[in-house]
């Protein structure tokens, strides 16, 4: 009884199925190679220990905040909106673990979605700080007028709205064009990439973030000067600095990589923008806290007593 075998140069060939790749001497198919980067790649494993050890900084300054929620420091320039960006940094840390799960329809929806939602109440809480520096100076000008804008509940409610816009944008995206779950087998040879095609909806969340981002980032530019000792506006500044140079770095690098690659490059942009805005914003506030408490009164939080001082010694 003879047996099948298969033969090269041979005039009657077989094409291979889309999950399997002929070997050099094209007589088998074999399995494609899957590129995917997981936790059980040994980068996703680095960026999965990174993203949860990155979390805890924002929880640990939470955590110094809400103990020492009384003192000026931590009251200037509203602490509710510092307990709600430090929430929304510590989930923004933990967004690389929802890219790095096993991709599907469901995950493809949802990880694209909370890392917008996630970052755009970041940005809107700074906005909304640094507008709190600029009517409360012109609140204490001569004929101040807005005064009565500058209750506790307005600058929440500015956080809210530019976040429930952008919640609302993601909403839009996910009814006419969802992500959805991809094989590729065309752009290397011999592998399959598995990932999501975002779709052009991705691209007009960014575009929403980083309208919010250059805004934020010029009124807290012009506000940087304004009289106070601890003026957040230039610590915005720098964070929204930070920020937008990363993520305009992203596009090009983004769109220039494949497979785990291009998940490796948003995951990097998320990390390295989340502890841009960290450090810019809170570390001066919680050097003061741990190791010169002395500083944190209420007239050096405001500047009165730097300027009394320095009038001191004009008149000396």
């Amino acid at each position: 009884m003879k047996t099948s075998k298969t033969y090269t140069d041979s005039s009657d060939c077989f094409l291979c199925s889309d999950d399997k790749w002929p070997n050099l001497a094209r007589d088998q198919c074999l399995p494609r190679e899957v590129e995917l980067l997981s936790f059980s790649d040994p980068l996703g494993i680095s960026l999965a220990m990174t993203s949860i050890l990155g979390s805890a900084l924002p929880g640990f300054v939470l955590f110094l905040f809400i103990k020492n929620r009384d003192t000026p420091l931590v009251r200037a320039n509203n602490r509710a909106l510092s307990f709600l960006l430090l929430a929304g940094l510590t989930f923004c840390f933990l967004c690389p673990v929802l890219l790095l799960l096993p991709p599907g329809n469901q995950m493809c929806l949802m990880r694209q979605a909370a890392f917008g939602v996630l970052f755009t109440l970041c940005v809107s809480c700074l906005l909304a700080k640094t507008l709190i520096v600029v009517l409360a100076f012109r609140a204490n000008q001569p004929g101040g007028c807005i005064r009565v804008l500058m209750g506790p509940r307005w600058p929440i409610l500015i956080a809210l709205s530019c976040t429930f816009l952008q919640f609302i944008l993601c909403l839009f995206w996910i009814s006419v064009d969802p992500p959805s779950l991809e094989h590729d087998v065309k752009s290397q040879l011999g592998k399959v990439i598995i990932q999501c095609n975002d779709g052009l909806g991705f691209w007009l969340m960014l575009c929403y973030l980083g309208l919010l981002s250059a805004i934020c980032f010029l009124v807290a530019f012009l506000a940087r000067k304004l009289p106070g000792a601890f003026n957040e506006a230039t610590h915005i500044t720098f964070s929204m600095l930070v920020f937008l140079i990363v993520w305009v770095s992203f596009v090009p690098a983004y769109l220039s990589t494949q497979g785990k690659l291009s998940v490796a490059t948003e995951i990097f942009a998320i990390l390295s923008s989340s502890a841009g805005l960290l450090f810019c914003i809170f570390f001066p506030k919680c050097y003061i806290i741990l190791l010169q408490p002395q500083l944190n009164t209420r007239e050096l939080v405001s500047g009165h007593q730097r300027r009394h001082s320095r009038k001191n010694l004009g008149s000396s």
